[in-house]
């Protein structure tokens, strides 16, 4: 069922006009954070960029860094990682990255992002695929 939702969430969330400028840089700016303190092995900073029903599923940084360590290898350890195409709807935001992981396999990642009340973006999910398969 999840599953399910998520390939709808991504089909509507490419169908939407392209986002605003700014709130792209924005986006872009709390994922690349977010990469950055993986990068560094920085549970609290990575944690502090999850969106609130994120932080429910994972309810402490070490819990979610090793969600992100064991699910998300690419993502967590990779050669690049490469913005790509962006799309907004409203208050949301999809991302879509570019990724070569640490043993040269490409993949692309889909970010949400949601701006919440005090105007911040946070994460609020990240799919990967392997590049080249169908979604």
């Amino acid at each position: 069922m999840r599953i399910a939702a998520l390939l709808v969430a991504l089909c509507v969330a490419f169908s939407v006009p392209s986002a605003r400028a700014d709130d792209v840089a924005t986006a872009q700016g709390v994922i690349r954070a977010q990469e950055q303190a993986f990068v560094r092995d920085d549970a609290t900073a990575a944690y502090s960029y999850a969106a609130p029903a994120i932080k429910e599923i994972f309810p402490a940084p070490d819990i979610f860094m090793s969600m992100v360590q064991n699910g998300y290898a690419p993502v967590y350890r990779h050669k690049s990682f490469e913005f790509g195409e962006s799309k907004s709807e409203g208050s949301w935001i999809a991302q879509r990255v570019h990724i070569i992981d640490a043993n040269g396999e490409a993949w692309e990642a889909l970010y949400t992002l949601e701006q919440q009340s005090d105007g911040s973006y946070k994460i609020t999910g990240c799919s990967l695929l392997k590049a080249g398969q169908a979604v």
